[in-house]
């Protein structure tokens, strides 16, 4: 029998309801003659809560102790979704990350999955049970403690158990249909997409959409693997994340736009007045990597003829603000730097397309929606099928708008549900 990984995220799991709900649709997919892993969330907000309990108990809670603590939340929905299967006559028996043979990297709470040893599930599905998986987890490869994944990781916890087992495909079940071309709760209009290539996903993921976590689609890419995304609360047809290889099959039909992606997480920081000498970017780059901070955009200016001082201007997550402008602090006088401007209220729009390839005037016609919308340009990166900008925070969702309008991705009627408030 073929191989069918399911993964359901929190909103499908909030409650007993749904966890019978979900139950029953994995007891169907059974039913239909599949061999079934089904990886879950924790349920509904329980991530949240289980964080800021630990806030309230220590302002810096070690990352061990905490890693432990938060993946209780996945613990609790995988044994509550075998006892549901149980009780539908299925024989069920749920795994740790740990017990499912995920292995990872020390680095608590953003490991890096090693390698995956499946050979407790691969025996559960030998002895007829269905297989439960906490996601978001794994066991370190060096000391043995548990780790965390990072946020909306329990993506990629599927599609790598996916790639191991050699799975027909990885269905991700959220509350939202699909992908859609932007974000139906900032663009109602927004069309459900039938396919996506994984090269687009991936710079939408990277962009700020959130229906698929990013390493999750960089797992998928690299194994060929399919993935199916779709809602746990309709029987609706999803979206499908296609291979590249079979991506390029379809281009003749393939749309110009996939869609239009945002992030409110960015933050920006001005490197002010550095020398404009040999090395010295490299040195600040150099500074913010030994930081663990990942940089987004960079732009710098042409030195001033009359100073020999240039501006570097990048921007990063904004969780990693605090860390980047204390590093920087640090090597100030090193380096020889004026000043650090910081600013955290801004965000990226981004428009993600493969045809853009081969269609000249795109970033004409996306600059010309932003101005007619009254939206100022603050940075500017590109890719060969991205094109994002900076703009204030206040401006986001009115950029989002004017840009899915203007490349006419507009829905003639609504299609996008948001079945249970999270999109996820």
């Amino acid at each position: 029998m073929s191989i069918v990984v399911q993964k359901y995220g929190g909103s499908s799991v909030a409650d007993a309801a749904g966890i019978k709900r979900v139950a029953q649709r994995i007891v169907n997919t059974r039913k239909a003659g599949h061999d079934v892993v089904v990886v879950v969330s924790a349920m509904g907000d329980t991530t949240d809560e289980l964080r800021d309990l630990a806030e309230q108990v220590s302002p810096l809670p070690p990352p061990r102790e905490l890693d432990m603590l938060l993946t209780a939340g996945e613990r609790m929905s995988m044994a509550l979704v075998a006892m549901a299967i149980a009780q539908l006559g299925h024989k069920a028996q749920s795994f740790t990350g740990s017990q499912a043979g995920v292995i990872t990297d020390s680095a608590h709470g953003r490991a890096k999955i090693i390698d995956i040893t499946p050979g407790r599930i691969e025996q559960a599905l030998a002895d007829g049970a269905i297989a439960i998986v906490a996601g978001f987890q794994g066991v370190s490869q060096d000391t043995k403690d548990v780790t965390t994944l990072g946020r909306g990781a329990s993506d990629t916890t599927a599609v790598a158990l996916a790639a191991a087992l050699g799975a027909e495909v990885c269905e991700i079940y959220s509350d939202v249909d699909g992908v859609f071309t932007a974000d139906p709760r900032i663009v109602p209009a927004a069309r459900k997409l039938d396919s996506v290539s994984a090269e687009e996903m991936l710079e939408m993921a990277a962009s700020g959409a959130k229906i698929l976590h990013l390493r999750c689609v960089e797992y998928a890419r690299r194994y060929q693997m399919p993935i199916h995304v779709r809602s746990s609360f309709s029987q609706k047809e999803g979206t499908w994340i296609t291979p590249d290889a079979q991506a390029g099959a379809q281009s003749m039909e393939q749309p110009i736009i996939a869609g239009v992606a945002h992030d409110r997480s960015q933050a920006k920081i001005t490197v002010v007045g550095v020398p404009d000498k040999v090395g010295e970017a490299a040195r600040i780059f150099e500074t913010l990597a030994a930081a663990g901070v990942n940089i987004d955009m960079v732009v710098q200016n042409v030195s001033a003829a009359a100073t020999g001082l240039t501006d570097i201007s990048f921007t990063l997550p904004g969780s990693d603000g605090q860390a980047a402008m204390s590093a920087l602090a640090r090597v100030q006088d090193e380096v020889g730097f004026d000043r650090l401007l910081f600013d955290d209220q801004v965000g990226k729009v981004s428009l993600v397309g493969a045809g853009m390839r081969s269609h000249p005037g795109i970033t004409a016609k996306f600059f010309s929606a932003l101005a007619n919308a009254g939206v100022n340009i603050g940075m500017i990166s590109t890719s060969e099928i991205r094109i994002s900008v900076i703009v204030d925070e206040v401006q986001i969702d009115e950029a989002v708008r004017a840009t899915h309008t203007a490349f006419d991705l507009d829905a003639t009627e609504v299609e996008a549900v948001v079945y249970g408030g999270t999109g996820r």
